[in-house]
């Protein structure tokens, strides 16, 4: 029933900040502005997902939730929207598989720019019954517009999302067994812990077990970024040029692609750049 990730909020301190930074970072231009509810609102839409920054606004119940949220951090991954074909099934879905789902409500926004308006229905599971991760299920009446380059060696699309869990068993029944998602892999090493990579739409939900010790095992995290782009090394020339802290481009653990960090620009989100090649790296 789920059909891709609708998008990801990222919670912010200052909304203007924070749309110059990922303004700079994906190369492209904001598809939709508004506040409202407590709270002002950028988005970023790509090919396969919206990136949508928040930051509170005034000091309503809203906002106080949110500056509590963000504490001493510039940034948090708040929050999964996932896209569904008809959200009457999928909050069936929800409430037989005991993740005791909102009734569904509709909802609409207007771009502050434009006077565009997007409507949308939407539920939420119960965040105790999913590991402690906020998760939005959303049917959506009308396509965003997306967000144009700004700058050559644009960012394309999210490669994946990664998770951090201290249990993977109740993490993998939770994505795959009631979420529905498709476990593609599941490979475990002694030096980097466990991957789970689950298909969602053309991009992948990583769950990652680390081997540590002390952790939460009744919480999972959302822990960080992968982005997809045609060319990396054209990437990375962009981003220095911008004066942003990037790695080395390396090849990345899956055959056939390539990978770098990016160590400042994002909010304080861990942030990954991810190049896939027609044939696997020598």
């Amino acid at each position: 029933m789920i059909t891709g990730l609708d998008h990801i909020v990222v919670l912010v301190k200052d909304i203007g900040a924070a749309k110059a930074a990922y303004q700079t970072l994906l190369a492209r231009a904001p598809a939709w502005q508004n506040s409202g509810e407590g709270a002002d609102r950028v988005l970023f839409t790509l090919d396969n997902m919206t990136l949508e920054l928040m930051a509170p606004s005034g000091f309503t119940a809203t906002a106080d939730r949110m500056r509590a949220l963000l504490d001493e951090q510039e940034g948090v991954l708040a929050s999964l929207c996932f896209r569904v074909a008809d959200i009457g099934k999928m909050h069936r879905r929800l409430d037989r598989v005991a993740l005791k789902p909102d009734p569904v409500a509709e909802v609409e926004s207007s771009d502050d720019a434009s006077g565009a308006a997007l409507h949308w229905k939407r539920t939420r599971a119960a965040t105790e019954l999913t590991r402690g991760v906020r998760m939005f299920f959303l049917e959506l009446a009308e396509e965003r517009p997306k967000s144009v380059a700004s700058d050559v060696a644009p960012i394309d699309g999210l490669d994946h999302v990664v998770i951090t869990t201290e249990d993977s068993d109740r993490a993998a029944a939770l994505y795959g067994a009631r979420l529905g998602l498709d476990l593609a892999l599941d490979r475990s090493h002694h030096d980097w812990g466990q991957l789970m990579f689950f298909r969602c739409g053309d991009l992948i939900v990583e769950v990652v077990r680390r081997p540590v010790a002390g952790g939460d095992s009744r919480h999972d995290r959302l822990w960080g970024l992968s982005w997809r782009v045609a060319d990396i090394d054209a990437t990375r020339a962009r981003l220095i040029a911008a004066g942003l802290d990037v790695s080395e481009v390396r090849n990345g653990r899956k055959p056939g692609t390539r990978i770098m960090t990016v160590r400042s620009g994002t909010c304080g989100i861990q942030t990954v750049l991810l190049e896939r090649s027609l044939r696997p790296v020598e």
